[in-house]
């Protein structure tokens, strides 16, 4: 996705997607609309349709936010430190097109890895799996 294709897709979100996406916030927690989605299917970045997430990963960490155990590929996201809390944490963005989507932290499921990506709703689309 090109530079101008990102400026117009971030154009066209909402003011609270603007402002987790861009501005780094956060959705309440247990407001999100796919914190209980169990259906099947791929979650992608809401700017630029990314891939980023698959429900075969999705797990109820118990914290109100949509969380996941691993992404659909590494090279789709980036991982950067914060310490914008006084403490570090990483945070998890689109690689394509820099939208915040997020925090990873190291208290996961253990038979998986031991991850928890902890994504806001709003930084992401649901696309549901086509039955046969």
């Amino acid at each position: 996705m090109n530079r101008a294709a990102i400026d117009k897709a971030k154009k066209s979100l909402s003011q609270e997607r603007y402002n987790i996406c861009f501005l780094k916030g956060t959705e309440l927690p247990f407001s999100g609309r796919y914190t209980y989605v169990k259906d099947k299917g791929e979650y992608l970045c809401v700017v630029c349709k990314t891939r980023l997430f698959s429900s075969s990963t999705k797990y109820d960490s118990g914290t109100g936010w949509p969380s996941f155990w691993d992404v659909i590929k590494s090279a789709n996201v980036k991982l950067e430190p914060d310490y914008s809390l006084g403490e570090e944490r990483t945070e998890v963005l689109c690689k394509t097109c820099g939208a915040h989507l997020g925090h990873v932290f190291d208290d996961g499921p253990g038979d998986h890895g031991g991850k928890r990506y902890c994504i806001n709703s709003l930084a992401l689309d649901f696309v549901p799996k086509k039955e046969p």
